[in-house]
């Protein structure tokens, strides 16, 4: 038994970016089945900050206007984050024939409203019930629902194919949507997150993300050591000696291969690290930025503001104020 807990308190340690997944939690996330039969194209320019795209039949072709394109078969699922726009489609290049603006304001080229007209039943959407492909669009509509640390750390749209994973999370996901219960909103807002996770765990396995400056970071010895330190500890009145102690190596040491790997110094990465929790904090419902500047590691109110406001170019308040109007 001792040993179980200790292997499980090691593995807790070495997932410092837990906290990155930690980020998505929607709060009537908008969910809808897509039936669409040929021809189709979707112009996509809502400005979510995360949306889901999940293949259960048929096929489709999502291009990015950064250049990316991939095919989605059944079983695939792609995700995309603001900002940027991007066209799903049967097959490539096909002139958009339907746009959707923020809100899911859906509309024909010629900007008369699509909403009633392809309304086939509860959060099924489409041009025809019967139709040969079916996605699931799951999307955080409010961008306090997802942790800026997470946006930050994703391309613009990634993609993972059905023979890379296992999970039943789709058809419960699609099952669910179909339902008209009580408290089907919050069953669909977990689902949605338990997706979301299980699609960036599997996305972070791959190779690709290896080149990513955070991945090499966690496997440096050095260096992975002191970020562990700072992302379980972030209010731990932490200086470039105490960490390096903690770490095992010299002040000079840490420093030299902290900006090596990371590009700054261990002190300036702790506080982006601490404004990064900060902002995310300052959106939650009953903080404030006392109790925020307590948890992320500034001795008071006042602290926080000024070096918010140093590093991020408005107060804690402000910030608050432009996120929430936003929703």
């Amino acid at each position: 038994m001792l040993k179980l807990i200790s292997e499980r308190l090691e593995m807790k340690e070495i997932d410092e970016f837990s906290g990155l997944l930690e980020g998505p939690r929607a709060r009537g996330a908008f969910a809808l089945r897509g039936l669409l039969e040929s021809p189709w194209s979707l112009r996509v320019e809502a400005n979510s900050p995360l949306t889901i795209i999940a293949m259960v039949k048929g096929t489709c072709h999502i291009a990015h206007d950064n250049g990316e394109a991939v095919a989605l078969g059944p079983g695939d699922v792609a995700i995309t984050r603001s900002p940027g726009h991007y066209t799903v489609c049967d097959v490539p290049d096909r002139d958009p024939t339907i746009f959707i603006f923020p809100g899911q304001d859906c509309r024909s080229p010629e900007g008369r409203s699509l909403h009633e007209e392809m309304k086939l039943g509860v959060r099924t959407w489409g041009n025809d019930l019967e139709a040969s492909n079916l996605m699931l669009i799951g999307s955080y509509e409010s961008v306090t629902d997802v942790s800026e640390r997470l946006r930050d750390a994703l391309p613009p749209i990634l993609w993972v194919k059905n023979e890379k994973w296992e999970s039943p999370l789709i058809e419960m996901l699609s099952v669910e949507m179909e339902r008209d219960a009580p408290g089907q909103a919050a069953v669909l807002d977990r689902l949605i997150d338990m997706l979301m996770i299980a699609i960036l765990r599997k996305w972070f396995e791959r190779s690709e993300t290896r080149e990513l400056p955070w991945y090499q970071a966690k496997g440096d010895r050095v260096v992975g050591r002191a970020l562990k330190l700072i992302h379980r500890e972030p209010a731990h009145a932490w200086t470039l000696a105490s960490l390096s102690a903690k770490v095992g190596v010299s002040r000079a040491a840490l420093a030299r291969r902290f900006n090596e790997v990371v590009g700054e110094s261990p002190m300036a990465f702790l506080t982006q690290w601490r404004l990064a929790l900060a902002a995310d904090l300052l959106c939650e419902p009953g903080e404030t930025v006392g109790t925020v500047a307590e948890r992320v590691g500034y001795g008071s109110p006042y602290a926080l503001s000024a070096a918010f406001k140093r590093v991020r170019g408005l107060s804690p308040q402000k910030h608050r104020e432009s996120v929430l109007a936003e929703n």
